[in-house]
């Protein structure tokens, strides 16, 4: 069950296209795939599987998520696994 929904997003500014479900970017687990950060439905994806990895079910939980990738990841940090990897290592220390 998602976490959260489009509607949800804290921000408003993503683009959204559609991808097949064939499409490499859709994998089932953060994997070493790029994360497109404006993006809406990669972003929407990333922030819902995470939160299931985690076992978070707060809304506030994902948008803190969405808010990290946003502004604290660094930006040379492009691969799903390595952008999980470090929002695991600054969940707590994030001003989110």
């Amino acid at each position: 069950m998602d976490v959260i929904t489009k509607d949800d997003l804290f921000y408003k500014d993503y683009s959204w296209t559609v991808y097949s479900k064939d499409n490499p970017k859709v994998t089932g687990h953060p994997d070493s795939t790029l994360l497109n950060r404006k993006e809406g439905y990669e972003i929407l994806y990333f922030v819902n599987k995470y939160c299931e990895i985690k076992g978070y079910s707060l809304k506030s939980s994902a948008i803190k998520v969405e808010k990290m990738i946003r502004n604290e990841v660094p930006e040379g940090i492009h691969s799903q696994i390595k952008i999980k990897e470090w929002i695991e290592t600054h969940w707590s220390i994030s001003k989110y």
